[in-house]
């Protein structure tokens, strides 16, 4: 587990795993990081990083809450990607 600090000062925790281009994948609502496991194909091609979104799993929940603060936990974690934007990819929790 890794972590970064948003812009304000939560920290966010995620996992690197493969090799390539940065793939963020951030998973649903109800999830957290371990939920999503790479396929070995895609960890082939891409350096796959999961995240514990703001309140869940490892990372922190600074309050208030605001949709804005998800935006800057990505961008935090996109910046400990690398030099290269990385790719991103999110999911659903889904509903009934």
């Amino acid at each position: 587990m890794k972590t970064v600090k948003s812009a304000d000062g939560t920290v966010i925790a995620y996992d690197r795993a493969g090799e390539g281009p940065a793939l963020i994948v951030s998973v649903g609502a109800f999830c957290t990081r371990h939920t999503f496991t790479a396929p070995d194909e895609l960890r082939q091609r891409f350096t796959v990083i999961t995240y514990d979104r703001r309140g869940r799993g490892d990372s922190g929940d600074t309050e208030p809450f605001a949709p804005e603060r998800e935006f800057e936990d990505l961008a935090a974690v996109a910046a400990a990607t690398g030099s290269q934007p990385p790719y991103f990819f999110g999911h659903s929790s889904g509903r009934r």
